[in-house]
């Protein structure tokens, strides 16, 4: 068997998006009435510690009472659901096959072959696959580029059977950033095949970065960094008790002209402690990123890294797309994921709110 799971990449599925991380539960709802979508919002739940964490379900029992609880009091009856991944979980690679080889040989081709590309035993993992365009190789020869998606079966089953202590079949199991990619697919449209996009998705306890070529991951790294670390610099300085809870931190606004990380201004750093604290952070963020973008040229010199995106809880931080513009010398604006899928809304909900909500709002769209 080539995989146990509907899909790791995007093909048609049934229900509603349900985005499990370390801090909340999101649950979003798309419906297409006329020619235009309209989105059900559902409020979030908040996540203990303990029971979801690095990317890891930790306790499935009390996972799965969170998801009933949510479910019945928004009285959503639905036994088919679209969810993700984490993308630290998964393994992408872009192949090269022979332009001929049919369906059931590609898959027999990409079975015996998994194992190079992976870091761990064949037997271990579900694997799936997306076939992308047709090149050209050194040789003049016509090859398929496909995209093998692998992930660990002990992964995929907690996933599968906390889904389905609910009462929940998977209809659709994705990696996270495919469900951001679906939420900015018009977006990345205006930018050609030269030209390659970085998606920034700052979460709990990581940032995943993906960048992106013609709506396809060409690369994808892990960053351990992500709001519980930001958050945990500036409540310290502030001395104040650290939380869960990233309300102080999008309540931040980072200044039109930080200063430097070199200590020089210590009058700005005694007088703004937590601030100083917070820059210094996403300032080592920045260098991380720096680090993953110089790294993606120097492996592909005829491409052009033209615009950074940011997501996730992480990217409600005032003016963080400004400071990331200064520090890389690169385009950076946040997604708004309403607008990028141009959906009508039951109700209006605030800036900080949309910041969180691109996944789920991908992995609802799967269902339109």
């Amino acid at each position: 068997m080539f995989n146990r799971i509907k899909s790791l990449v995007p093909k048609r599925g049934k229900g509603i998006g349900i985005e499990i991380g370390s801090e909340r539960i999101n649950i979003a709802r798309i419906r297409k009435q006329g020619q235009a979508f309209k989105a059900s919002l559902f409020p979030s739940v908040e996540v203990p510690e303990g029971i979801f964490e690095d990317g890891h379900i930790v306790n499935s029992t009390e996972l799965c009472e969170l998801i009933q609880s949510a479910l019945a009091e928004n009285k959503l009856k639905v036994n088919r659901v679209a969810t993700a991944l984490p993308m630290r979980e998964a393994v992408m690679r872009i192949i090269p096959v022979p332009e001929e080889l049919e369906d059931e040989e590609l898959r027999d081709v990409l079975n015996q072959e998994a194992s190079l590309y992976l870091p761990y035993p064949r037997e271990q993992v579900d694997l799936d696959y997306q076939k992308l365009g047709v090149i050209d190789d050194e040789d003049g020869i016509a090859k398929v580029q496909v995209l093998l998606v692998a992930t660990r079966k002990e992964v995929t089953d907690s996933y599968i059977e906390t889904f389905q202590k609910a009462g929940l079949i998977i209809d659709v199991l994705e990696i996270n950033s495919f469900a951001l990619i679906r939420t900015i697919r018009e977006q990345l449209r205006q930018f050609s095949a030269q030209e390659a996009v970085v998606l920034v998705d700052i979460e709990y306890d990581t940032t995943e970065v993906a960048i992106i070529v013609n709506g396809v991951p060409q690369f994808n790294r892990s960053i351990p960094i992500g709001t519980y670390h930001l958050q945990s610099s500036l409540t310290r300085a502030m001395n104040l008790p650290n939380s869960r809870k990233i309300e102080l931190l999008q309540g931040m606004t980072i200044p039109s002209n930080p200063p430097p990380q070199d200590g020089t201004e210590t009058g700005y750093t005694e007088s703004n402690p937590g601030m100083a604290a917070l820059i210094r952070v996403l300032g080592e963020l920045a260098d991380e990123l720096r680090r993953s973008t110089d790294f993606y040229k120097s492996q592909n010199e005829n491409l052009k890294i033209e615009q950074m995106l940011l997501a996730g809880p992480g990217s409600a931080i005032g003016q963080l797309d400004e400071f990331l513009t200064q520090r890389l010398n690169l385009s950076t604006i946040k997604i708004d994921p309403v607008s990028a899928l141009g959906l009508q809304l039951e109700s209006e909900i605030s800036e900080v709110q949309r910041s969180e909500i691109g996944t789920v709002l991908g992995l609802a769209m799967r269902q339109v």
